[in-house]
């Protein structure tokens, strides 16, 4: 029996979203559906993301945590250089689940073109031991791809040839494409990306496990709960199928003036979770001049400035929170003999429930405001249940694309300011 580790709680939907509104956008949840099951939707080039628990081998695993266990055992700092698909998924494991790590054992370089950061974090590693591992479907990215030169040369000069070959780990393109041609030049360690894969639902491949497995985190676990959720999301029922019931709100609740969907966490161990959905259903949806706008707040903190715009700003936006539901039991607030700041009602209490109690009073709060919100539970705070989440929401994006009529996968925008920002900089002509 699969072991629930995502739910869906809609109760302050309620007078904003009907039954009728669900009945009637059935119908559209229906022909996404049959897209992405028969494979002939828009973008069906890419749909490889929706086999991946199922299709990521035990000698794919074993070779993963093999070569990451090797880096981590030869490396002080390993830096992992991607942007976008290949950066937020990755970093939003790693910080939920290792946060120590980062800053300390992984960095992350690539996502940003500040001279000031790059050259700061090769001076802090001047004298530790390093590996990379550099993610780039094309290797022609301009942001992870100045700064893998950079390191390169960094590893070079540190290493010589030989030993900078030991530590150097690319995950690319399985065939073509400028870092192929380098791994194979070089003679550097790599794994494939999918070519049916696009890299916002890269997270399953060795873009999102590799970097994972070198913070020491079990990718078997993640996949396990990616694959389970899989199975929870075949049928189309919106009863049963809560991916498609969050793409089914979403789209009811667009069409009703909400334009945009602030995703709220009380758990900064989340906040990478959230800019990684950010980038999915940004990217996915944002194309035709229509579509919702995807922004996160981290609470309790945001409650304190954020807070006031949506409970009393425009009523143009709702709300998703994501919730762990069982905490670990852990810092008491201690009695103190002189009540001075008046909290001696909460001794014995642990912080986490009361910030579970802010949740509550925050969801209640908006909702009586006039923001309509869902929440997205997780069981518990595990691997396991990260991996239903994050194909809960590639799901959901795909099938919100799909209602909103347009291709989910491509992202003809983004290339936009690559071109203007290549002429800028002189790049020349192919050809």
């Amino acid at each position: 029996m699969i072991k629930k580790g995502v739910t869906y709680d809609t109760a302050h939907l309620e007078g904003f979203v009907s039954e009728k509104d669900m009945g009637d956008i059935f119908a559209e949840v229906k022909k996404a559906h049959a897209f992405l099951e028969k494979r002939n939707g828009p973008g069906n080039a890419f749909l490889g993301w929706m086999d991946l628990p199922e299709n990521i081998t035990g000698s794919l695993v074993e070779e993963m945590e093999t070569t990451a266990a090797d880096l981590r055992s030869n490396s002080d700092a390993i830096i992992i250089i991607g942007i976008g698909g290949s950066y937020l998924g990755a970093r939003s494991i790693i910080e939920a689940f290792s946060p120590g790590a980062v800053g300390k054992k992984i960095f992350f370089a690539g996502h940003n073109l500040s001279g000031d950061r790059l050259n700061a974090l090769l001076d802090a590693l001047r004298d530790r031991d390093v590996s990379v591992n550099v993610i780039s479907k094309s290797g022609t990215t301009i942001e992870p791809a100045v700064a893998f030169r950079v390191v390169e040369d960094f590893l070079l000069k540190k290493y010589g040839p030989i030993g900078a070959k030991e530590r150097i780990v690319c995950t690319t393109d399985g065939e073509k494409g400028a870092l192929r041609e380098i791994a194979r030049e070089k003679g550097y360690k790599s794994f494939k990306i999918p070519a049916d894969v696009g890299g916002r639902f890269s997270v399953l491949t060795p873009v999102g496990l590799f970097p994972a497995a070198c913070a020491g985190i079990n990718i078997v676990d993640l996949i396990a709960g990616a694959k389970d959720q899989r199975e929870l999301l075949l049928h189309c029922n919106l009863g049963r199928n809560m991916s498609y019931k969050y793409a089914a709100v979403r789209n009811i609740l667009y069409r009703k003036g909400k334009r945009i969907e602030i995703l709220s966490s009380f758990d900064d161990r989340l906040h990478y979770i959230d800019e990684w959905w950010k980038q999915l259903f940004g990217e996915s949806e944002g194309k035709g001049g229509h579509s919702i706008f995807p922004a996160s707040c981290d609470f309790s903190t945001d409650l304190h400035s954020m807070g006031q715009l949506i409970q009393q700003g425009e009523r143009n936006l709702f709300e998703t929170f994501i919730v762990v539901e069982k905490k670990e039991e852990r810092c008491s607030i201690p009695r103190r003999e002189k009540d001075v700041d008046g909290l001696n009602y909460l001794a014995g209490k642990q912080v986490d429930y009361i910030n579970r109690k802010a949740y509550e009073a925050t969801a209640e709060a908006h909702f009586e405001g006039g923001v309509p919100n869902s929440t997205v539970l997780l069981a518990e705070r595990s691997v396991y249940c990260l991996g239903q989440l994050l194909y809960f929401f590639e799901k959901a994006a795909a099938v919100s694309g799909y209602i909103s009529g347009i291709n989910p996968f491509d992202q003809p925008g983004v290339e936009s300011y690559k071109q203007k920002m290549f002429k800028r900089l002189g790049k020349p002509a192919i050809g």
